[in-house]
């Protein structure tokens, strides 16, 4: 069974991949770093959590609020503990899907659009599993087709 690849960097895309659609195809949003934030969760971030506390760091236990970050928060997709400089892309993306200040309504659609992603990402790994079950199936069906007719 063959899993869903990055067109782009040919490694497997999963399901907490943050992910576009190009066509049909699906590639990483960023292939090096691929549960990099997508745009709409950036802009959600700096227009309802600007001025408090969005991530926890695990590794130095720092509570750092999005205005504290050493990047360019609109433009870089992933976000970095300011004090020892851990990945806080996981810890900042579910401050956002449990974060009270976002209006209700706004914080279920970003749910539902990341559970579309992640389900979108998940089906296509069980096409792929499908596709090559068949594929196994038309070779093993001209194989013995191949052996009735005398290898010809």
């Amino acid at each position: 069974m063959e899993p869903v690849t990055c067109p782009l960097c040919s490694r497997v895309i999963s399901p907490s991949d943050t992910i576009v659609c190009y066509g049909v195809r699906l590639s990483h949003l960023d292939c090096q770093r691929p549960r990099a934030l997508s745009a709409q969760e950036r802009a959600l971030l700096a227009f309802h959590c600007w001025d408090h506390v969005v991530g926890k760091c695990s590794a130095c236990a720092s509570h750092v609020r999005l205005r504290e970050i050493d990047s360019d928060f609109l433009d870089n997709c992933t976000y970095s503990c300011p004090r020892c400089s851990e990945d806080l892309t996981d810890s900042v993306r579910s401050h956002l899907y449990a974060c009270a200040t976002l209006p209700a309504t706004i914080r279920r659609r970003a749910h539902e659009t990341r559970e579309a992603a992640q389900i979108l990402v998940k089906h296509s790994h069980q096409l792929c599993d499908a596709a090559d079950v068949l594929i196994r199936g038309v070779e093993a069906a001209l194989d013995r087709s191949r052996r009735k007719s005398g290898g010809r």
